[in-house]
């Protein structure tokens, strides 16, 4: 493995995990990980991940707030 690695991270790179909820720390992000349906109880599933951009796409209640604050940040 080097450079030719085929996912986000490289071997010799370093990965930071991030539990947020701020949609414009979320746009800014490499990939996202999107946990659900519901909090608590209802919660713990993935229901989306990929870049901002996928999540957006996926439907989901954390996939309309970064739809909306990628609009946003295009205006």
């Amino acid at each position: 493995m080097g450079d030719d690695h085929p996912g986000p991270v490289g071997r010799d790179a370093g990965a930071v995990i991030v539990i947020e909820h701020s949609p414009e720390l979320m746009i800014c992000a490499d990939w996202i990980i999107d946990l659900g349906p519901g909090a608590g109880a209802e919660g713990g599933r993935i229901v989306a991940q990929g870049t901002p951009e996928d999540v957006a796409r996926s439907g989901t209640l954390t996939g309309q707030v970064i739809a909306r604050a990628l609009a946003s940040s295009d205006a």
